[in-house]
């Protein structure tokens, strides 16, 4: 399973590249907010340190403006995923942006029909929110589990970019499931080489060693 980076921080995505955690990043116009740069600015940035995917967000919610956004941000850098959200307007711009051979990331996706609509339009990847379904009282990984069964009967080339992750647990589902991605925030990643079984064994082993030094 490919991890990508939730990130508009160059300093979160360097630290998680020395451990071997980034293949690609995702990006949200509240991302880029936080970073206190241009939307242009922060994707050739992260371009530039990246060499996998970056998922970098249009504005527009009208198909025609998507379009021409889409194909501006795809001259960022050769690794630029356009992310549109889902509806209507939205696969008339996958569409059209998948026909001139640009990867799209369609994001804000809450059920089956919607990633099936999705991988039919072209998409590159879907991007299912867990966090935000278990938020209402949903089970975001039985979305997880919908849309794997989907695009496997069909054989859609989508990949499924699970988003919204709040926690280790829905990095663990989606992995168990088949998800082909998870988009995680630094933090959470960071959480996941730690165990209080590792830490007690090292300080274990730790005192031990200082013991044999002092005999």
């Amino acid at each position: 399973m490919k991890f990508f980076i939730d990130t508009g921080i160059t300093e979160e995505i360097k630290e998680a590249q020395k451990r071997g955690w980034v293949d690609g990043v995702t990006t949200n116009p509240s991302l880029v907010a936080k970073a206190g740069k241009t939307h242009e600015e922060l994707i050739k940035e992260i371009c530039e340190v990246v060499e996998g995917p970056v998922s970098a967000e249009v504005l527009s919610l009208e198909a025609e403006g998507m379009i021409s956004e889409g194909l501006e941000l795809a001259k960022l850098g050769q690794q630029v995923v356009v992310k549109i959200p889902m509806g209507d307007e939205g696969m008339i711009a996958v569409r059209e942006l998948a026909s001139k051979g640009i990867k799209t990331n369609v994001t804000l996706v809450f059920s089956a029909l919607q990633a099936l609509l999705a991988a039919k339009a072209g998409a590159s990847f879907v991007s299912p929110f867990v966090g935000r379904l278990d938020d209402i009282g949903s089970t975001g990984m039985v979305l997880i589990e919908e849309i794997r069964t989907i695009y496997d009967n069909y054989g859609f080339d989508t990949e499924i970019l699970v988003a919204s992750v709040r926690h280790p647990q829905h990095i663990l589902e989606a992995a168990l499931i088949g998800a082909d991605v998870v988009t995680v925030p630094y933090g959470v990643l960071a959480k996941l080489s730690r165990h209080p079984l590792t830490q007690s064994g090292l300080d274990q082993f730790m005192k031990d060693a200082q013991k044999s030094i002092h005999t």
